[in-house]
């Protein structure tokens, strides 16, 4: 970097921004689409990544109450994209393996999975009740952004938050190679998603080396993403292997799902080694000499 004064990206517009995306969504049609599920989704997520770097510079009660609205929001819609998942990968699944879910046939939990919800002119009760609940929560967060002071940010603070965000992963990444749970890659996975989305804030000190390191993280996440997913997946389907009770099929259903599992985390590791690697400084991967605003 050649530039000595270098200004940050402005929280404050980016958090409105987030909600009024989502709003701008969620306004689209009546039933949101999986689409916007999981758009809207990552917006309540970009939005509790900033939350977190300003944690110390807000108080309590603020952060605590924006927060809360953004992962709620989160959770009302988790289980909506959750349905729309399972049933994507089980049809992909079935177009690899034609022969195993011939065999499963009568198997009435894959059945009423890959069943797709018939469309709808009008959202059912409980989801017209979400929705307004949804629309509720982001109308009064963003009233409460808008008029929220945010003119005496510390970049510096902002800064420390961000090496936090970035040792908390080093050490997810650790128990993850040393304990290989769903559990403990979640976690991996979502404070990754933190480090990412709040990388965008830091941009301008870098933006060559941030951008591409934003490149890196979110196809890290991503195939740690699609592991997760058939995580859930088996656990949904309730299986457990227990010798001979289960049918072949479906144990071999199972097999190719681990398979998959196992090829995903294959495209993680390097990446993350690289990234995370235990003793490594922020500093040195972002290449951030000098901050003066």
């Amino acid at each position: 970097m050649e530039l000595d004064y270098v200004k940050l990206k402005e929280i404050k517009p980016a958090l409105a921004g987030y909600i009024r995306e989502a709003q701008s969504m969620l306004s689209l049609s009546p039933v949101p689409d999986e689409k916007v599920v999981h758009d809207v989704r990552v917006l309540m997520k970009k939005s509790r990544s900033a939350m977190k770097l300003i944690i110390n510079q807000v108080d309590k009660e603020s952060f605590d109450r924006d927060y809360n609205a953004f992962r709620e929001v989160g959770r009302i819609m988790r289980l909506w994209r959750e349905t729309s998942v399972h049933r994507k990968t089980l049809k992909e699944l079935k177009k690899e393996h034609p022969k195993i879910f011939s065999m499963l046939r009568d198997n009435q939990k894959l059945e009423a999975l890959m069943k797709k919800a018939e469309l709808q002119g009008e959202p059912s009760p409980d989801i017209k009740n979400d929705l307004e609940k949804i629309q509720d929560i982001l109308n009064k967060a963003g009233f409460r952004v808008r008029f929220r002071t945010l003119n005496n940010i510390d970049p510096k603070l902002l800064i420390k938050e961000l090496n936090n965000t970035y040792n908390i992963i080093v050490d997810k990444y650790l128990i993850c190679r040393n304990d290989l749970k769903p559990a403990n890659l979640h976690l991996f996975r979502k404070r990754t998603k933190d480090f990412l989305y709040q990388l965008y804030f830091f941009r301008p000190l870098n933006p060559s080396v941030v951008k591409a390191l934003e490149k890196r993280l979110d196809t890290l996440t991503q195939n740690l993403g699609k592991y997760n997913d058939l995580a859930q997946l088996i656990k949904t389907l309730e299986y457990k292997y227990s010798g001979s009770a289960n049918l072949p099929a479906l144990d071999e259903l199972i097999v190719v799902i681990r398979e998959a599992q196992d090829r995903y985390l294959s495209k993680v590791w390097p990446s993350a080694h690289k990234i995370f690697c235990p003793g490594q400084k922020l500093v040195n991967i972002l290449g951030f000499r000098l901050l003066m605003i």
